[in-house]
């Protein structure tokens, strides 16, 4: 059966549900036919398994794109963690927070003081190396949580927002999806995975 990821926030936890599960995402306006332009700035993920470079998209994304900079710019991702590594779906989810404390039972849960953002859409696919906004049941939930497809993942297509593709380090991710996994559950790393910082870079 194939699987889709949904970011729980708010306070909820996050989990994995089947695809065919109810969702408040049909109806959705959907961006089609808009070829992605960079933007003059690129993200960089420093880890200590190896910097991860990611292009962003403000013509397809506008909103989240948006906020991802201006996150970074305020240091809001230095020192979370890749609290969610799920080599079933082939992704590494960050941006939360609450994955700088000790208590990883809330792992994937916070997210930023800023208002939830509206869905943008795309027909963009998710193919290796896409970077997705994570979100909740709702289409218009995502916030600061992203992550990043490792294989060709088509249950994500038209479901969650593309905000981005990484152009360098795609390896490193790789890596960083081997980590060992907390016995007893499906996609929480042992050990935490540290962003260390999130810088822009033109």
């Amino acid at each position: 059966m194939t699987l889709v990821f949904l970011l729980i926030a708010c306070g909820e936890q996050t989990k994995t549900k089947d695809f065919d599960a109810e969702d408040s995402v049909d109806g959705a306006e959907v961006k089609k036919g808009v070829k992605p332009q960079a933007d003059e700035e690129v993200a960089v993920i420093e880890t200590d398994y190896g910097n991860i470079v990611i292009e962003l998209y403000p013509n397809i994304a506008p909103r989240m794109v948006e906020r991802f900079k201006k996150l970074i710019s305020e240091g809001f991702y230095n020192g979370t963690t890749f609290h969610r590594i799920d080599p079933r779906l082939g992704i590494i989810q960050g941006g939360d927070p609450l994955s700088r404390d000790d208590d990883p039972r809330n792992d994937g849960s916070g997210s930023s003081n800023e208002p939830n953002l509206p869905a943008e859409f795309s027909d963009l696919l998710y193919e290796r190396g896409a970077v997705g906004a994570a979100r909740g049941t709702a289409a218009d939930s995502a916030n600061s949580q992203f992550f990043i497809t490792l294989k060709r993942q088509p249950a994500f297509d038209q479901r969650y927002t593309v905000f981005g593709r990484v152009i360098e380090g795609i390896n490193n991710a790789d890596v960083i999806s081997t980590a060992p996994i907390d016995p007893g559950t499906e996609s929480r790393p042992a050990d935490k995975v540290v962003i260390n910082r999130i810088t822009l870079r033109k």
